[in-house]
């Protein structure tokens, strides 16, 4: 930092703000902190009595914070991505469509290990809606090393650190077992629910079944809705271990894949997932999904919407943030479930 007679400041960069006062009319920054001098901004500040500034010497291999912001900017940003202009070195990153929003934590931490740099970004894993926001860049000083910005992309690597996925999955098929559903002795009311949650994600229910208790009747819907190529099977119910709870025993029956019977999240610790061959998900949804207001199912379906493979290690790993606290006012996804 150094002080400068203000005509000789074309093409420094301001260490303060420079308020502006005009009685009755105006008073406010009228240069910010940052701000890189131009030959028109020259009578501006003499009239505001500045004969002296004081600046950042822009001297090689230094970058201004605003141009740095802009290199970390495209370390982040992918397509469906929407950039702020760049304001005393910070720019911020919105969805342009809904989708599932994926962050490489571990790029992302190499980067912000270094000094004088910061990214922050949402929770990675997690659903957005077109205009929310995603990221924010900056750089700390008002200008910085070009190395440590070289180091930053180095570390970054060739890939953008975030990621955002639209929504893949079109249709879906509900199963509702229960033979007091078959028989129509109650009204089904899980189905509903869960249609409402797929609606969230753009997804049709186009087959719905309700075939009763016994294990084959089960397998056989599962198979025919299957064969009508939707791209998401749901079975409501039955997923418990009570000897008549025969639902996972008849996914399993299907030939489907079973990657975890049974997750460390509650509500949804009875909660299967499964693919058939062709890499369409079939899922048994516990009672909970009817009647607790977030659960397993609201943690996995983003990431199946979205198209994306959920594996046993996926599901382990919700373990942490896994337990619902069943808050009054419910306030999910801004809250610690599932994060």
């Amino acid at each position: 930092m150094k002080l400068i007679p203000t005509r000789e400041a074309v093409g420094h960069v301001l260490c303060h703000d420079m308020t502006q006062i005009i009685p009755g009319k105006y008073k406010d920054a009228r240069f910010r902190k940052g701000h890189v001098v131009r030959e028109e901004d020259i009578p501006e500040l003499l009239s505001m009595g500045k004969e002296h500034l004081y600046v950042w010497e822009m001297v090689p291999g230094m970058v201004h914070e605003n141009d740095a912001a802009e290199r970390l900017r495209a370390l982040c940003q992918n397509q469906y991505m929407e950039s702020s202009p760049v304001k005393e070195g910070k720019i911020e990153l919105t969805a342009a469509r809904d989708g599932l929003f994926l962050v490489d934590s571990a790029r992302l931490n190499a980067v912000n290990t270094l000094e004088d740099i910061m990214i922050a970004t949402r929770h990675g894993g997690t659903a957005v809606r077109k205009g929310d926001k995603l990221a924010g860049t900056r750089v700390i000083p008002l200008v910085m090393e070009e190395e440590k910005l070289r180091r930053a992309e180095e570390a970054a690597g060739e890939r953008p650190l975030l990621e955002l996925l639209p929504w893949k999955l079109k249709t879906a098929a509900v199963i509702a077992t229960g033979s007091e559903v078959a028989k129509g002795l109650i009204q089904d009311s899980f189905t509903p629910v869960v249609e409402g949650k797929l609606a969230e994600f753009g997804i049709e229910t186009i087959e719905r079944r309700t075939p009763g208790d016994e294990i084959e009747a089960v397998k056989t819907a599962i198979l025919e809705v299957k064969a009508q190529g939707p791209d998401l099977i749901l079975c409501t119910g039955g997923m418990s271990v009570d000897p008549d709870d025969n639902t996972p025993g008849a996914i399993r029956r299907t030939g489907a894949r079973i990657v975890s019977y049974g997750a460390p999240v509650l509500p949804g610790a009875m909660f299967l997932l499964g693919y058939f061959e062709d890499g369409t998900p079939v899922l048994g949804l516990p009672g909970c999904v009817m009647y607790a207001k977030r659960t397993i199912f609201d943690l996995v379906l983003p990431k199946l919407a979205a198209g994306v493979p959920v594996s046993r290690a996926d599901i382990t790993r919700m373990g942490e943030g896994g337990l619902c606290l069943s808050c009054g006012v419910c306030t999910y996804p801004n809250c610690g479930f599932g994060k």
